[in-house]
């Protein structure tokens, strides 16, 4: 069973953030407090989502505040999720009627999904730092008491 109180080394311990669709900003090397404590794990993030998702940000701009944060710096500036999440004055995707629409649902990491693209071999330093903070499906579906 996976554990939600694991923290790596490379994160600093703070209470558990929630994104507006699930990821959870603690637990991510982008999050600014993680990078301004470990700045070297920018490029190992890089490399990480890469290998993961498919998609490359140079090290230099893997820096986020957070969704939750007014005016933030965002890593998906352009990401649908935030402003329908605020539109409809809730505090996540769990609450909504829609929850599933395609906003949401193109950014659902499930472990299953990753774990069937990899051959069903990830290392255990790998899920906790570029899968465990993003599984986002499985939060949600916690809150809404599915």
């Amino acid at each position: 069973a996976r554990s939600s109180r694991w923290l790596p080394e490379a994160q600093v311990r703070m209470e558990p953030i929630l994104s507006r669709c699930g990821y959870r900003c603690d637990l991510c090397l982008a999050f600014e407090p993680n990078v301004r404590a470990h700045p070297e794990n920018q490029q190992k993030l890089s490399d990480g989502w890469f290998r993961y998702f498919g998609f490359r940000i140079q090290p230099e701009d893997i820096l986020c505040d957070g969704c939750m944060s007014e005016n933030p710096r965002l890593i998906d500036a352009g990401c649908p999720v935030r402003p329908c999440v605020i539109a409809k004055e809730f505090f996540n995707c769990s609450q909504c009627e829609d929850y599933g629409c395609t906003k949401f649902v193109d950014r659902w990491v499930i472990l299953e999904d990753i774990l069937s693209k990899n051959s069903g071999a990830i290392p255990t330093d790998d899920y906790e730092c570029f899968i465990l903070p993003y599984e986002n499906k499985i939060r949600l579906d916690e809150l809404r008491g599915q």
